[in-house]
């Protein structure tokens, strides 16, 4: 079984995480992330989810993830010629 521990983010292989799932899960619920990796190359984090007592996660987690350019609804003229039956 091969553990990394790096700033509090753990890497485990997936045989680890199935052989100790209860075990990574118990170990998520109290807060801790982990890398999860295949053939030591990391693909996913597992980690807790933030809810809200309600149980729903609070608006604005992506506030500033993403911006709208303003010419967004703009025509695009490629676009039009294709919809238009012309190649470009």
């Amino acid at each position: 079984m091969v553990i990394l521990v790096t700033m509090k983010v753990t890497t485990i292989n997936i045989a680890a995480a199935k052989a100790h799932f209860t075990e990574y899960a118990r170990r998520v619920q109290a807060g801790e992330r982990f890398v999860l990796c295949n053939r030591n190359k990391p693909f996913a984090e597992i980690r807790p989810l933030h809810v809200t007592p309600q149980g729903k996660r609070p608006f604005g987690l992506g506030r500033g993830l993403l911006s709208v350019p303003d010419d967004f609804n703009k025509p695009d003229p490629e676009i039009e010629e294709l919809f238009n039956g012309r190649m470009p």
